[in-house]
């Protein structure tokens, strides 16, 4: 196996060891949380049953011994016998997790219906993908540009207005922003509605414009908060390459100043730009919680706001293992590639 095999390995134990922490981290905080509720669901569910049954019972004693007996049994069959720290039920739960298959939420449903978690976030991962996938698209196409314009000419007014921005942008907190552009131009100017959830049926074949219209107020608000930023991040790296040997040599052949900042200096910044890029995309998965909860976009932010909110914690471990699974699937692809390009990784 050559340097190239054992890096690989090396990157794919890491990346099991980092998802099998995390699993172990959330279940062992919402494991006391997620047996309560799960006997109460269960108490209550019985109940329920008994009351709308056919049954005649004698008295009240013969009605309670089997709605006990009922509890038990259900108990017993769903594994809460055991406590949720015994190694058969927790090894049990992890590697259920692990597959995919995450069980059923205790409160919400998906728009078909359905009650399993894997399918209730599927469902809101594409509508995840789409707002922080173009969001990210479009702040790093103004960020590639503003910051190698401000790098092209540091120590200006321009530069220093780059840097200033990028400050004042990343000093507001998302959601405020958000609450402020939907006081603006939903309350005020009626440009766009205040909720971004569409009123249209995902059946209907004009959802996918409604849904696009409804997108552009949070992803204004996105891109403003976060492209003074990024435009910061671009300039301190091609800052650097300008300042390399063979730029000078560049220039002193006579190559225009435009070609060598876009052609030279931004493509040799690019790797450490695109692993900046792949990261942040990756985070936003789980990071989309105050966005959508502010807008009603309906994602995986969104959904995860509602499950901390009911305690559905099914959808809480499912919500973190998928958006855990995405950020290191990311880092390990990012990994491999520098490692590909550049055999120095491999050697460090």
């Amino acid at each position: 196996m050559g340097d190239f095999g054992r890096f690989l390995v090396k990157r794919s134990l890491n990346m099991v060891i980092v998802l099998l922490s995390t699993l172990i981290l959330t279940m062992a905080l919402v494991g006391p949380t997620m047996d309560k509720i799960l006997l109460d669901a269960t108490r209550a569910s019985v109940v329920e049953e008994t009351n709308n049954s056919d049954i005649k019972f004698q008295n009240t004693e013969e009605r309670q011994n089997y709605i006990d007996q009922r509890i038990e049994l259900q108990i017993k069959a769903i594994g809460l016998d055991e406590p949720w720290y015994s190694p058969k039920r927790f090894t049990n739960t992890v590697l259920k997790v692990m597959v995919l298959d995450l069980g059923r939420s205790n409160y919400l449903t998906s728009e078909t219906g359905s009650a399993n978690v894997r399918d209730i976030i599927l469902e809101k991962m594409p509508k995840t993908i789409l707002l922080f996938t173009t969001s990210t698209l479009i702040i790093t196409v103004i960020g590639l540009y503003l910051g190698a314009f401000a790098a092209n000419r540091a120590g200006s007014f321009w530069d220093k207005i780059n840097s200033a921005s990028a400050v004042f942008s990343s000093s507001f907190p998302t959601w405020w922003v958000g609450m402020l552009m939907i006081f603006a131009f939903a309350f005020t100017y009626h440009i766009f509605p205040a909720r971004a959830t569409p009123l249209t049926a995902p059946s209907d074949p004009g959802y996918a414009l409604a849904l696009l219209y409804h997108m552009m107020l949070p992803l204004i608000t996105i891109v403003l908060v976060s492209f003074g930023s990024w435009a910061y991040i671009v300039r301190y790296f091609v800052v650097g390459i300008l300042g390399e040997d063979y730029i000078i040599a560049k220039r002193a052949a006579g190559i225009p100043q435009k070609k060598i900042l876009y052609s030279h200096a931004l493509k040799n910044a690019a790797p450490p730009i695109i692993t900046v890029v792949a990261l942040s995309l990756a985070s936003s998965f789980g990071g989309a919680i105050t966005v959508e909860a502010v807008f009603g976009w309906p994602g995986m932010g969104s959904l995860y706001y509602q499950a901390i909110a009911f305690m559905d914690i099914p959808v809480i471990i499912g919500l973190t293992y998928i958006s855990t699974l995405i950020f290191i699937f990311t880092v390990f692809l990012t990994d491999i590639l520098y490692a590909y390009f550049d055999p120095r990784v491999k050697i460090a």
